[in-house]
This record gives C-alpha cells, structure tokens and sequence, in this order.
C-alpha cells in the first residue's frame, strides 16, 4: 500500500528574541517571523499558538516601513511593546535593516523605533489611568488592598503599598480572567531595586498569559502615573517577574518613549 504524503507548502524564518533584556534568558521571549508575503490571520494564531510564548508577531514590508501584527496563544492584541522591540532588533541586527529609524503601521496606528545610545526607543502613545471603584473581581483578587486603582482602554492599574508586596503578589487568576479588559497592572514606588524609579508586574489570563515577563505597553499607563506622583519625565522601571528585565520611560505630552535592549536567542524554520 501506499503511504500518504504532505506537502510543505511553505517555509517561514524567525527569531526567538528575548526583549527588554541584555542577556539571554531574561526580559521577554518574543517571536519575530522574517518580513514576507501577508498571511491569514488563522494561520497566524495557529503559528502563534504552537510558539507558545506571551507574544508571536509577523512583518508585512510597506512603502511606509513595515505592517506588523501580534498575537498571543489564544488572540491578536491591539499594542504590544516588548514583541514591537523584539521586531526592530531583528531587523538592525539579523536581517540588514539600514538606517536608524522603523516605522511599523499596527492596530493602534504608526509606531516608530528608534536605535540611539545602544538602546531601541520605542514611540508609543500614552494610555494615562483614570481613578475607579475597585472592581469586585480585583478586590478577590487580591490579598492585599491596593492604595489606588485605575483603568484604561487596556488595563487595571492597581498601586499596592510598598515594593514587597508587588513581588510577593500571587492574585487569583481565575478571578482576574473575569475582568472586562486585557490585564491587571500592579506596582509600586522603587525601595530595594537599586536605580528603580517603580517596580511592576502585569497579568493578562483572559489574553492566554498568567504573568507577563515584561510589558512595554503596560508602560504606556506606568509611564503618566509614576511621572505624576514622581515629578520627573525620564523614569526606569523594573518588572519583578521571575525573568525580570528593565524599561526605561519618558513622557512628552500625549506620547511616551519606552527604551530597552534585546538578545536574539535563536533561530529556525518553521515547515508549513
């Protein structure tokens, strides 16, 4: 009898590259697949789905730069930084891109990465908290009652009382996967991480991701509140995952600036 046979219909590149991060295996996984022919977007979860880290991003070349797309696990989200980064380190460093500035057209319109004092910058738009009830869901969340809570069109913002008790923090996830929005945000003043302006973690279950290594967009909202309640524009935060990886931020009118390094890890072919 005969076997059956499939076909490799196609071949697409990418990098694992680990953002916000200056050495491997810190900061943020991301997978960066090599600009190409655009791709349907089931086929882009699937993919994402079988890379299976926090976020798997695709480049389409445009006459403005690049059209770049995120997905999680489970959906394609609207701002991701550490996968935006992760796209830009990429394409200075693996696959010939020239010049120092990228622009990339995304669902939530043009961003800009810069390469400037051995750091990528990202320019992202500002997404400040407003001041709200304490949902009921991050209320039994929780085991410790916040000191302020926010909300964007992304987030929670929760700001707990000191630094220990964000990296102590192990919410109820299931409670969090309740929530009306991607994610909850938890943070506090810097005391014992040494040159930190603010500590944070950020967890997204209802997105496919318990606890996000590290989250640039989550400091599109870190960035306002800390530069309020700080008096300063220029700020560094660390998030306190168990990877763990540093974020630097600055605030000019409705626009944020988020910094960071990154390490390509590996590299591969994915049969399709």
């Amino acid at each position: 009898p005969s076997c059956n046979r499939f076909s490799i219909l196609t071949e697409l590149s990418f990098l694992q590259i680990d953002a916000f991060a200056d050495r491997p295996f810190s900061g943020n996984p991301a997978v960066v697949y090599r600009p190409g022919d655009p791709l349907d977007a089931e086929l882009m979860q699937r993919i994402a789905r079988e890379m299976n880290v926090s976020e798997t991003c695709f480049l389409v070349p445009s006459d403005e730069g690049f059209q770049l797309r995120w997905f999680t696990p489970t959906v394609e989200v609207d701002l991701c930084g550490h996968a935006t980064l992760a796209a830009a380190h990429g394409l200075w460093t693996e696959w010939g891109h020239q010049g120092e500035n990228i622009c990339f057209q995304t669902l939530s319109g043009t961003l800009t990465a810069v390469s400037a004092n051995d750091l990528i910058w990202l320019d992202f738009p500002l997404e400040p908290v407003e001041e709200t009830p304490i949902p009921n869901e991050v209320a039994a969340a929780l085991t410790v009652k916040p000191a302020y809570v926010g909300r964007n069109r992304l987030d929670y913002l929760a700001e707990l009382g000191s630094e220990a008790a964000v990296r102590s923090i192990s919410p109820d996830l299931a409670m969090l996967k309740k929530l009306p929005v991607r994610g909850l945000i938890v943070t506090a003043r810097a005391h014992e991480t040494k040159g930190a302006d603010f500590v944070s973690r950020y967890f997204a279950p209802y997105f496919g991701i318990d606890e996000d290594p590290v989250t640039g967009s989550a400091h599109c909202a870190l960035g306002p509140y800390w530069t309020e309640r700080l008096g300063k524009q220029e700020l560094l935060g660390y998030q306190a995952s168990d990877r763990g990886g540093w974020v630097r931020v600055n605030v000019r009118g409705d626009r944020v600036d988020i910094g960071g390094k990154a390490v390509t890890v590996a590299q591969g072919t994915l049969r399709v």
